[in-house]
């Protein structure tokens, strides 16, 4: 006789859902590292409960609250472009005083817009395409390095440098001890010692672009990021906010590459 089919089942020890972490990150409260903190830090509840652990099982957000507010459930996630000008933190806040980002989009947002999110940085100085979103796992998914999407920035700096220089920074560059990886650089016009160059890279470490132009012997005089992925700069005003459309979202999605975690909010 044959041996009854196999049947698959949850161990009755194993609670359905997902961590709570995740499910905020989702629901665009923070990323799932910034809530791991919000919840080390006492500030993320259960039906009044503090909780302690960001391994927490949940098939939901019903009866959780962040700072004694409650959380609504995950909204479908949306993308929009910020032309971010130079003078602003890429933060919620600065104990300098100095201007944030979130200071220039309080008037700039669209009405009835979601709590957004910076999906990468842009230093105090840097100007250009800053891609916002309401999806902490979205944010998280276009920020690593293993799903490689590039970067692209114009730079200004002064000093002499060969378009060969620049070629040689496809293989990459070791600064100081710190790797960058492969750079596709261009120079794209130059008067007199100024230069404008074009570089396109995937990783985005700190202060990337002009670490390895000062080690080339360049200063920096002006960074301007024109592009993320295939989402453009072009002509958005400085200092506004564009919509990408719901569809063209989905469609890029779904080119992220497996091995880059994928999610969204309700469908």
């Amino acid at each position: 006789m044959a041996p009854p089919p196999k049947t698959s089942q949850r161990s009755p020890d194993r609670p359905e859902g997902e961590r709570i972490a995740k499910l905020l990150a989702r629901a665009g409260v923070a990323s799932r590292r910034e809530v791991e903190r919000m919840i080390a830090e006492g500030r993320v509840a259960i039906d009044g409960k503090v909780l302690d652990t960001p391994a927490t099982i949940l098939p939901n957000l019903k009866g959780v609250t962040v700072d004694g507010k409650p959380v609504a459930q995950a909204e479908p996630t949306r993308l929009f472009l910020f032309h971010k000008p130079d003078g602003l933190i890429t933060a919620e806040r600065d104990f300098s005083g100095r201007p944030t980002i979130y200071t220039a989009l309080r008037n700039a947002m669209p009405g009835g817009a979601p709590r957004v999110m910076p999906i990468g940085r842009l230093d105090f100085r840097t100007e250009g395409l800053l891609l916002l979103t309401n999806d902490g796992e979205f944010k998280r998914a276009m920020e690593l390095p293993a799903t490689g999407i590039p970067r692209t920035y114009r730079a200004r700096a002064a000093g002499e440098v060969s378009q060969q220089q620049l070629e040689d920074l496809i293989e990459g560059v070791t600064i100081e001890g710190v790797r960058y990886g492969s750079i596709d650089a261009n120079l794209e016009h130059r008067s007199g010692r100024q230069n404008w160059i074009e570089l396109t890279l995937k990783e985005g470490k700190n202060r990337e672009v002009r670490r390895v132009l000062e080690h080339l012997g360049l200063k920096v005089s002006r960074l301007i990021r024109v592009a993320y992925g295939p989402f453009q700069l072009a002509d958005l005003p400085r200092g506004t906010v564009a919509e990408i459309k719901q569809a063209e979202v989905e469609r890029f999605r779904k080119t992220l590459k497996s091995s880059a975690p994928r999610s969204g909010g309700k469908r």
